[in-house]
């Protein structure tokens, strides 16, 4: 059972070319909403929970009462960007509830405060994004949260928080098998992030995709299936 989770402006619909592949060669796929994303319940407390230090553990409790409810014991885990930190942080709380971990450019450390890192890197406010994302975050979220979900993550990072950011630690503690995908050319992140996420893993795959941009699951989602497919059938159990 592979179970995808998706990143920090994400939905389940961002895996739309990526599934098909999973599902055509015989794996079976869950995908779901991650609180206040999509269009799951946000509570009261939403933005309060989002910049506070409860975020990943309840995240990754989130995670734990979705496989406790769907009565599965262990499941591989693909997580894009923030979902990859989510997926960190349960593979190395739950080792023995984890057949193998693939990350596609997920951050592994900021050398900033998050809140100035972000700030430097989305400049645009929502008014002024390109249509296609626009349209495609309306889409996802909904006009009521759209906006305003926007200008949280842009302002806050979601799982990466309002401070420097680590994963260093964490990876040190994921025990099963584990791919990094990442992209030679990310607005966001240097690929030298992917490899530092990569050798702090005990076993770690790296895996390099070229001339590829930040959303590696829509610019080269073959390439990504491709990756992913022959990860899962190394790592067999």
């Amino acid at each position: 059972m592979n179970l995808l989770l998706h990143h920090g402006f994400g939905c389940p619909q961002m895996w739309k070319e990526i599934y098909p592949g999973l599902v055509s060669s015989g794996y079976r796929v869950i995908m779901y909403d991650r609180r206040g994303y999509g269009r799951s319940e946000r509570g009261g407390d939403f933005k309060a929970f989002y910049v506070s230090v409860r975020f990943r553990p309840e995240s990754v409790k989130e995670l734990e009462l979705l496989l406790d409810a769907l009565a599965l014991d262990k499941v591989y885990l693909v997580g894009q960007c923030e979902g990859g930190v989510v997926a960190v942080d349960f593979a190395a709380k739950f080792p023995n509830r984890v057949l193998s971990l693939v990350t596609s450019r997920t951050q592994c450390f900021s050398e900033m405060p998050m809140t100035e890192f972000n700030a430097m890197k989305f400049t645009k406010k929502f008014a002024e994004l390109d249509d296609d994302l626009k349209n495609k975050l309306l889409d996802w979220h909904g006009e009521k949260y759209a906006e305003p979900f926007f200008k949280q993550f842009v302002r806050y990072g979601g799982a990466y928080g309002k401070d420097v950011f680590d994963l260093k630690p964490v990876l040190l503690e994921v025990t099963c098998p584990a791919l990094v995908l990442y992209p030679d050319r990310s607005f966001l992140f240097d690929v030298e992030q992917g490899v530092a996420f990569h050798k702090h893993l005990t076993g770690g795959e790296l895996a390099v995709l070229p001339r590829c941009g930040h959303n590696t699951y829509e610019q080269q989602p073959q390439e990504y299936v491709r990756h992913l497919l022959n990860f899962l059938a190394r790592h067999q159990t």
